[in-house]
């Protein structure tokens, strides 16, 4: 078979990201469009590959969304600086499986020397276990796996070995605005999202440390606490230096949801913030939100290398392993077969340097205030969370007065219709609001400029 389509794939992917700055970053297409132009019936002989990737890149790019753009800033989702991008093309031209030491050992060290460098950026024990996964709900899946079989292993219980029929009773303590994985990754643990302990949070989302004190001190046995760093909407984080303190007497593990507020801890402007996060037991962060890697790319590091192998190493005849100091992938993370991550991470890591990873954090925070200043700057607009990361919540008023739920959802579909920017909208503590997720590489200060004038034109009056 040919590679000429991979040479066509390359053109046709570098004059996309060539002008993905340029094009309206929302999709520009219909449901009913893009399934009348891509739902072709399956063809008894094979169509010339070229063809097909011509086709594909046709008919697929109306209902792209330009995340690759400097002016995406729904949820939080990175762009892919081009060393990532290029590495991601090695990764997939490369088709290493990074299971097991034996079938890429090229894959497992790069592995390996990726997750030291992850730890030593956050500041986190060089002896923890590292799992490269799909993002921060498979990573959290992993790390309350090894909670779950740390805490019941202190009771006396292999849950692995007897599953949680008849074992103690784990007690599960998060903020009420504990992300929406934590509750999936509970399900799928079989600890079960209703019968958590809920610990009031403030108005910026972030835990209060004397009420989860409190609510310890009510339950007695295995028990699991789940931190924030970087609420969703607000970006507000969890005094995890105190919930450390509160919950290392009482044998409890300690587990921070990190997926893009960890990468904090790599920027010396930024590292008080999260203060202490480094006596958690466990840690999840996300390659493709902050460190702009290419979708799909999830960490988890957890301290107790027992616990968290205990958990997700697994064993069988036909799986031929190497020396005993090599890596297994298999060993830390839920999937047997995977492609090598770490390769893109590994990239984008040395290319950028610690100096680099910090600058990248620090001008996305700082573009943040700057949409803040520039759409405050406006009497209608009022922004509803303290700028510390890269989160703005945004509410408007509308110019003759009315419904200002109603009116902030009103701008927020003008403003995604008319393609200038895309962000999203969201409901905090009873209100609608517009989120602004600052996280692309390459998003500028004209990029924030051009996208608040846009904004606010869109919030202007009530007809357009």
């Amino acid at each position: 078979m040919s590679v000429d389509a991979l040479r066509r794939a390359y053109d046709l992917a570098t004059e996309y990201l060539e002008h993905v700055g340029t094009r309206p970053v929302g999709a520009r297409t219909s449901l009913e469009s893009l399934r009348s132009s891509l739902a072709k019936p399956l063809p008894d002989d094979g169509v010339d590959p070229d063809r097909v990737i011509e086709e594909l890149a046709r008919d697929a790019e109306p209902g792209l969304v330009a995340n690759a753009g400097p002016r995406y800033f729904g949820f939080v989702i990175g762009g892919g600086v081009p060393v990532a991008v290029a590495a991601d093309w090695l990764t997939s031209a490369w088709n290493q499986c990074a299971g097991l030491y034996v079938v890429s050992p090229a894959a497992s060290v790069v592995e390996e020397v990726a997750a030291s460098w992850v730890c030593d950026l956050f500041g986190l024990p060089k002896s923890a276990g590292v799992a490269f996964v799909t993002g921060t709900q498979m990573a959290s899946f992993t790390a309350l796996a090894a909670a779950r079989h740390a805490v019941l292993a202190r009771a006396g219980w292999d849950v692995e070995a007897r599953g949680l029929f008849g074992a103690p009773r784990v007690h599960v303590v998060l903020g009420e605005e504990a992300h929406t994985t934590i509750f999936k990754a509970l399900r799928l643990l079989g600890l079960g999202s209703g019968d958590v302990v809920r610990v009031p949070v403030d108005r910026q989302g972030r835990m209060r440390a004397g009420a989860l004190s409190d609510a310890l001190r009510r339950l007695d046995g295995p028990t699991i606490v789940c931190a924030q760093v970087g609420n969703v909407n607000t970006g507000g984080i969890d005094p995890v230096g105190e919930i450390a303190e509160i919950t290392r007497p009482r044998g409890a593990w300690l587990h921070v949801d990190g997926a893009f507020g960890l990468w904090a801890a790599a920027s010396p402007a930024l590292r008080g913030l999260v203060a202490g996060v480094e006596r958690a037991d466990s840690w999840v962060t996300d390659g493709h939100k902050w460190l702009n890697v290419p979708y799909d790319s999830g960490i988890v590091v957890i301290a107790d290398r027992e616990s968290h192998a205990a958990a997700m190493a697994v064993g069988a005849s036909y799986l031929q392993r190497a020396e005993s100091e090599t890596r297994d992938g298999i060993d830390w993370g839920p999937e047997l077969s995977r492609r090598c991550r770490g390769f893109a991470i590994y990239a984008t890591l040395r290319s950028l340097g610690r100096r680099g990873v910090a600058e990248l954090i620090e001008s996305s925070c700082a573009l943040a205030r700057r949409f803040a200043e520039r759409l405050v700057a406006v009497p209608s607009v009022e922004i509803l969370n303290e700028v510390v990361l890269n989160q703005v919540l945004v509410r408007f008023a509308p110019p003759n007065g009315g419904d200002r739920d109603v009116f902030t959802r009103e701008v927020i579909s003008r403003v995604q219709a008319e393609g200038t920017c895309w962000l999203g909208g969201t409901t905090w503590q009873g209100r609608e609001a517009m989120r602004i997720s600052v996280s692309g590489w390459n998003t500028t200060e004209s990029d924030v400029d051009r996208s608040a004038a846009a904004i606010l034109d869109a919030a202007s009056r009530r007809d357009r």
